[in-house]
């Protein structure tokens, strides 16, 4: 009697017939795009084990992905008996897709690879964003994008994610729009225009839920299975993952940490985001009568504003300080990764003077996680917005993505 030891699909997806078979299949192949992604490269053997695909089935499946060029093989390596293993790899050209960030001072498009490398990108920024404004700029980055690549990558991209902050209308006074400029974003389906103006899929998530989902998959968080994440933009916006995949909660807010209740410096309580935002930067710059306008430039070209600067990463780092110790209190983290749309030389500024904070709290009782830098920087909302196609087809779950099988 053979035993059938293939990885079946979420229960969603009924067991019979010929048509069901096709799917069973395709979430293999799926699954193996996952391990062989979460991993770098695997042979077929480990493949086998870590999916539990019986080593027949793990084997028909990678003939068909490597004649389909979604893995590549890489160098024999020779072990003491036996023939060499072959490691399988991800062929990072065998699909493209675009993300979008829209923050409230600017805009980046980026077409990234299979294994997540921005290939290309584009960058706008602006007083506010405006729904026609951001129509255009993303169409008309499209064509631009499109029109540097040849016939055979276009045909390769899966799809269009957008990173977008929630209820944009609600923060008109802090951007300094004009009393009902943002209005016009209440019943703007931004998913469905867009849709409307090009041929790809397209997918839409919270930036700052992007930015953990970038974080994550493609950079260190994946050594940590718990961890908050808080990502400075405009606003300070974050996500949680537990048991290494994002927890998004009842209504989707979850780790939203914007509005955690924080001591100021003058010992009021404030929200997190009226004190670790980029715009409170902004502020404090154009009271000096300091040009701020650097600040929404690509981060590579942020410039040192000097005693400013270090004073909203002092006062940033006491209200990060605060912000973890609470969460730690209600959720045993193991990382709390800090990451924000600036260069990485804040960020380690901001990093290093947050865990010198935490140290004059009271932290009895608590049990404090690894306090680091993220990885993935500036372009992690892009980066996240444009996992979204890629996930969607063709990779499995993040529940499933990051399980260890093995």
């Amino acid at each position: 009697m053979s035993i059938d030891n293939t990885v079946h699909p979420p229960s969603h997806v009924s067991s019979s017939g010929g048509a069901n078979q096709v799917r069973v299949r395709a979430y293999n192949e799926r699954l193996i795009l996952s391990l062989v992604r979460l991993y770098g490269s695997l042979s077929k053997a480990e493949i086998a084990r870590r999916s539990g695909l019986s080593a027949q089935t793990a084997s028909v499946i990678m003939r068909s992905l490597e004649k389909e060029g979604m893995i590549l093989r890489g160098n024999p390596v020779r072990g003491r008996v036996g023939q060499p293993s072959i490691p399988m790899q991800l062929n990072a050209d065998a699909v493209y897709s675009f993300g979008v960030k829209i923050g409230r001072r600017s805009a980046d498009l980026v077409l990234m690879d299979f294994i997540g490398n921005v290939r290309m990108q584009l960058h706008e920024t602006f007083p506010y964003p405006l729904p026609g404004q951001i129509m255009a700029f993303i169409t008309n980055g499209i064509a631009s994008l499109e029109a540097q690549i040849d016939e055979q990558q276009r045909s390769r991209i899966a799809g269009i994610g957008i990173a977008a902050p929630f209820e944009l209308w609600n923060w008109t006074g802090e951007v300094g729009a004009p009393e009902g400029a943002m209005d016009a974003w209440r019943n703007f389906d931004l998913q469905s225009e867009i849709a409307a103006k090009i041929s790809y899929p397209v997918f839409l998530q919270n930036d700052a839920t992007s930015a953990c989902g970038a974080e994550l998959v493609f950079g260190k968080g994946s050594a940590y299975p718990d961890f908050i994440y808080l990502f400075i933009g405009s606003f300070i916006g974050g996500g949680i993952v537990l048991n290494s995949a994002i927890f998004s909660g009842r209504t989707g807010t979850a780790g939203a940490v914007g509005p955690l209740p924080v001591r100021g410096k003058n010992g009021e309580h404030r929200q997190l985001l009226e004190i670790a935002s980029i715009f409170v930067l902004e502020r404090m710059l154009r009271e000096r009568n300091i040009d701020p306008q650097p600040l929404w430039y690509s981060a590579d070209q942020w410039i040192d504003f000097g005693e400013p600067l270090e004073a909203w990463i002092q006062d940033s780092a006491k209200a990060l300080a605060q912000a973890i110790v609470a969460a730690a209190s209600i959720i045993d983290f193991s990382a709390a990764v800090i990451d924000g749309g600036f260069p990485g030389w804040v960020r380690q500024r901001l990093v290093k003077a947050t865990i010198a904070e935490v140290v004059r709290l009271d932290l009895q009782g608590v049990v404090m996680p690894q306090i680091v830098e993220g990885s993935v920087g500036d372009q992690a909302r892009a980066i996240g917005g444009a996992s979204l196609p890629i996930f969607a087809r063709y990779l499995t779950d993040q529940n499933v993505l990051f399980k260890d099988l093995s």
